[in-house]
């Protein structure tokens, strides 16, 4: 009996002992898991050794304590010795893969659960829902919720707020909703502001504002959460919504915590309403390096470079170090204001405070390096020295060499990418696209798009649009347009980058047809695209669709852009409608160097030589610094005028007072200003003594002035230099037959001529359009032995004809220039267009004197401005009398 006794009373001190000693453990584990401290873990040895696995509450709390702080490899390997798992400790695993962003790790542990046996609770359905919502899986998230009704789960509001947020993330914003109606009653401030979320990343920006006032109306208080996702959608929505959300934080007396004057500083800093945000900085309550790095950034994000270091310094001064964002955000600042010197000092300061492994500082320093230096030394000696570059590195790296001209590096670049197992982005491919463009490579193109579409994202708008524009740079138009085609979606770049390219192509009619295709989409032209618009109507001279695109951008507020002003100045200039031209030149605030251009070489081209050039010294006097366009135009305006001199005064001033270096194409002007004056020797010294290779263009342009002269010795010599250079140029041989038949040699001539013939050239066939109510009418120039006189335009031209010699004009036509393209288009226009409405007639070529006396005699026999744009000048045609004034130089013999 007392053995019995004895037994018992040891067996229940021993329970004591273990009961106490569990209780310890316990105890010890809670403080360390609210301390988060690592040194609970020792504990795990012992409940091992003691046998205390089978006390649930014990390794609940060394489940949570290694989740806290050891993460979840241990966590696991403790869950796995577990004789006996509760909800709490598949909820807590659950839970941690969802927060690790170890989705359908979590999915999987969930099965494993509900194999088990062990009924889910509110909490493991939330993280098994955000795991949904993360992965876009709707139809797993769809059963979870079949799940959650069978438990009878659905009106608790955790659950509520997790299945809106899966709903919405899977693109069912309107199931989100109806969910959200059906437990409106019961929702609290975190249901609403997760829909307030939704609706937010949905861009659904106006109706999560609805929400936040039927939240107030509903009696729900808001927190600082529900106005940090009320601030994003404000930012989209103007500065004013933002306002009203920042009166009803002080209204609800919300605290302004770190996070939410990190919000408000943003808001406002994307508005360049600095003043608000460094008084949102300085206002009561805490302040941390984001929040600061959110000003700097703001600063620098407004290109404020003073108030950014400023802002930079005190932040230092205060002790608050700067971290990878700020550094980041000050040497985008030096990249946008090309500012080196300042970006070699920040470059320093990072090496000091141990960022220099940073990758995003150092994704920024070779970025500034490649925008702000001439060479591309210095961002390869960064890049080489980054430890870990990412996409953006390898990015930045490929888009600083096309900007360098290193275009042909970027496919080595982009195949080291994909070697070391670096998946290209978007902006990568889009990058090598842009190398492909300016190369003019369709074997580069065309290697790239079977990449992509083995990558599946040629359909990506970005790489699209790029994929467009390499295409069409490249003469591909079909190719373009299949591509334009099968894009998911199309924007106003892909319609800009085809009609740029188009009118680059000369093909400026379906340049114009763009506008249709852009219709069909919805998408109406912008301050981008009009430019490009407005361009091609110019170089078709039609002035008609060219006035309806000018009342379009005054409707659509982008008559105030420069860029648009700027065509339209070149528009109306080519139409000979100077007055038009000035006007709106007059309406630009501030013109710019390309402004005052077009001006310039309106006046020029429309014959006003004098105005022109008043026009260069008021634009000099403003202030506007003329740039290597605007020399060009001088020196053609001279050539034009025959001001010599000042021709040659205006090339020298180049470099001497506006440090411009003159290149071929300025050289080539000023051999034409002294060829036309005949001084053939200087023109013959400025080709032997510039520092440029001659092109074939300048022995065309002497070559010509020996025609003019008669110089046939230094004629002969500059078509055998031009051959050389270009031999299927017919012009050569056209110029040079032309000389030794002005010169007495008919055989020469006629050898020349036929050397042509044999070599396969002919003369460039002459083309003119004209605008009648809207559309374009092409004409070719025809032979007058192969056509029926009595037929279509060619009857009207011969009536006229008929009219003139009727009226006592004095015409003495050339046969062969009887039915020359301008004549017949030029003809067409006058017959099919009102008696107010003038002609506006484009050749390809420089008018002919028959052309041109012609369209003289029809406007004195008719009352009718007809303009005339050649690949010389505008001739404009009124009451006999033409602007050029009848000088021989402003055409050419029939």
């Amino acid at each position: 009996m007392t053995s019995k006794v004895a037994a018992s009373a040891f067996l229940s001190r021993s329970y004591e002992v273990s009961n106490h000693l569990q209780q310890s453990c316990i105890r010890i584990l809670s403080f360390c898991e609210s301390t988060t401290s690592r040194i609970g873990s020792h504990i795990h040895c012992p409940v091992i050794k003691l046998s205390l696995l089978d006390n649930l509450n014990l390794c609940n709390n060394l489940l949570s304590l290694y989740l806290k702080t050891d993460g979840k490899l241990n966590a696991r390997k403790l869950f796995d010795e577990m004789p006996q798992r509760t909800v709490f400790a598949w909820t807590v695993m659950i839970s941690s893969h969802t927060k690790g962003q170890e989705l359908a790790s979590a999915l999987s542990l969930f099965e494993e659960m509900l194999a088990s046996g062990t009924v889910p609770n509110e909490f493991t359905f939330s993280s098994v829902l955000r795991s949904c919502a993360g992965l876009r899986d709707l139809n797993y998230g769809a059963k979870v919720h079949g799940s959650v009704i069978k438990t009878g789960f659905l009106g608790n509001s955790v659950i509520g707020s997790s299945l809106t947020d899966m709903y919405s993330k899977c693109g069912k914003l309107e199931e989100a909703r109806e969910l959200f109606s059906s437990c409106k009653n019961g929702a609290d401030t975190i249901s609403w502001t997760m829909m307030i979320s939704s609706l937010v990343e949905a861009r659904k920006w106006k109706e999560a504002l609805e929400f936040y006032s039927e939240m107030v109306e509903a009696g729900v208080p808001p927190n600082e959460f529900t106005f940090v996702k009320l601030l994003g959608a404000s930012s989209f929505l103007g500065l004013e919504f933002g306002k009203v959300i920042h009166s009803s934080v002080i209204v609800h007396g919300v605290l302004l915590n770190v996070v939410l004057k990190t919000s408000l500083v943003e808001f406002y800093s994307r508005f360049a309403e600095m003043d608000d945000s460094v008084r949102v900085l300085n206002s009561i309550g805490e302040q941390d390096v984001f929040l600061w790095t959110s000003v700097v950034s703001g600063f620098a994000r407004n290109l404020r470079a003073k108030e950014a270091v400023g802002t930079f310094l005190q932040m230092r001064g205060l002790g608050l170090q700067p971290d990878n964002f700020t550094y980041t955000a000050m040497l985008s600042l030096c990249s946008s204001v090309q500012s080196l010197d300042s970006g070699k000092q920040f470059h320093s300061l990072t090496i000091k405070v141990g960022l220099e492994d940073n990758t995003d500082v150092g994704n920024a320093l070779l970025d500034m390096y490649m925008k702000c230096s001439a060479s591309e030394v210095e961002a390869l000696r960064v890049f080489r020295a980054m430890i870990s570059p990412n996409v953006v590195s390898w990015t930045t790296l490929l888009l600083g060499l096309v900007d360098h001209g290193f275009e042909q590096d970027c496919f080595g670049v982009l195949m080291e990418m994909v070697r070391l197992g670096i998946e290209p982005n978007v902006v990568t491919l889009s990058g090598v696209l842009r190398a492909c463009t300016k190369l003019k490579s369709v074997r580069r193109v065309l290697e790239i798009h079977g990449y992509l579409q083995r990558r599946l994202v040629d359909g990506e708008i970005i790489v699209g649009n790029s994929l467009v524009d390499a295409y069409a740079s490249s003469d591909k138009v079909a190719d373009a347009w299949n591509v334009a085609k099968s894009m998911g979606k199309r924007d106003t770049i892909t319609y800009t980058s085809l009609v740029t390219r188009f009118n680059e192509l000369a093909k400026h009619e379906m340049a114009l047809s763009v506008i249709n295709h852009m219709h069909g989409d919805g998408i109406r032209p912008d301050q981008f695209s009009l430019p490009g618009f407005i361009s091609a109507s110019a170089n078709l001279g039609a002035l008609e669709t060219g006035k309806h695109l000018h009342c379009y951008s005054v409707k659509s507020g982008y008559s105030s852009s420069v860029s648009v002003s700027n065509s339209l100045i070149d528009m109306y200039a080519k139409c000979g409608s100077l007055e038009d031209a000035k006007k709106v030149f007059e309406e630009i605030a501030t013109p710019d160097a390309v402004s005052w251009n077009g001006l310039v070489s309106g006046l020029a081209s429309n014959g006003c030589i004098s105005s022109a050039l008043s026009a260069f010294e008021e634009m000099r006097m403003k202030g506007t610094e003329p740039d290597s366009v605007t020399f060009l135009i001088l020196l053609s305006a001279c050539n034009s005028g025959r001001l010599t001199e000042m021709g040659l005064e205006y090339f020298r001033s180049m470099e001497e007072t506006h440090n411009i270096k003159p290149q071929i194409e300025h050289n080539v002007h000023l051999v034409d200003i002294l060829g036309r004056a005949g001084r053939l020797e200087e023109a013959t010294g400025v080709l032997e003594t510039m520092p440029l290779r001659p092109n074939a263009l300048i022995f065309k342009t002497l070559l010509r002035a020996c025609r003019y002269h008669g110089n046939l010795s230094l004629g002969e010599d500059m078509a055998n230099k031009g051959l050389a250079l270009a031999p299927s140029d017919p012009a050569f041989y056209i110029l040079l037959a032309d000389l030794y038949e002005e010169s007495g040699k008919q055989e020469l001539a006629q050898k020349t001529r036929s050397l042509m013939s044999q070599k396969g050239l002919s003369k460039k066939l002459g083309k003119s359009s004209v605008e009648v109510q809207g559309k374009v009418h092409r004409f070719f120039s025809e032979d007058v032995t192969t056509v029926e006189k009595t037929k279509g335009i060619y009857a009207e031209i011969e009536w006229i004809k008929s009219e003139i010699e009727r009226s006592g004009f004095t015409y003495r036509g050339n046969e062969n220039a009887s039915y020359h393209s301008a004549k017949q288009a030029a003809v067409f226009g006058l017959v099919y267009t009102s008696a107010q409405t003038p002609v506006h007639v484009v050749k390809n070529k420089i008018l002919c004197k028959d052309c041109h006396d012609f369209v003289s005699l029809i406007t004195r026999l008719v009352d009718k401005n007809i303009t005339v744009r050649d690949g010389n000048r505008v001739h404009v045609f009124k009451n006999g009398k033409c602007s050029c004034k009848g000088e021989e130089a402003s055409f050419v013999l029939s």
